[in-house]
């Protein structure tokens, strides 16, 4: 998903040079120009219009957590069990 804001902004940046709207860069670093921007543009914004699968993401990551970690307790316990 950063992937394809980030393409979004690369392409609504390229068009605004093409136009004449931003300015070209030096010589030939029209490229880099528009790459180095759209990087600057699509990190804040990734990160306010990604936020609920972020959020999404993160709670199954501590749900996984949560299980292994409480996997790894019943193993310990049954193992302290089997061993007294």
């Amino acid at each position: 998903m950063r992937l394809g804001v980030f393409a979004g902004c690369f392409l609504v940046l390229w068009g605004l040079v093409y136009v004449g709207a931003l300015p070209r860069g030096l010589g030939d670093s029209n490229l880099l120009w528009v790459l180095l921007l759209s990087i600057v543009i699509s990190a804040p914004l990734s990160f306010v219009l990604l936020r609920k699968q972020r959020d999404a993401m993160s709670a199954q990551i501590v749900d996984k957590v949560d299980t292994a970690k409480a996997r790894l307790e019943a193993n310990r316990t049954r193992e302290d069990s089997v061993t007294q």
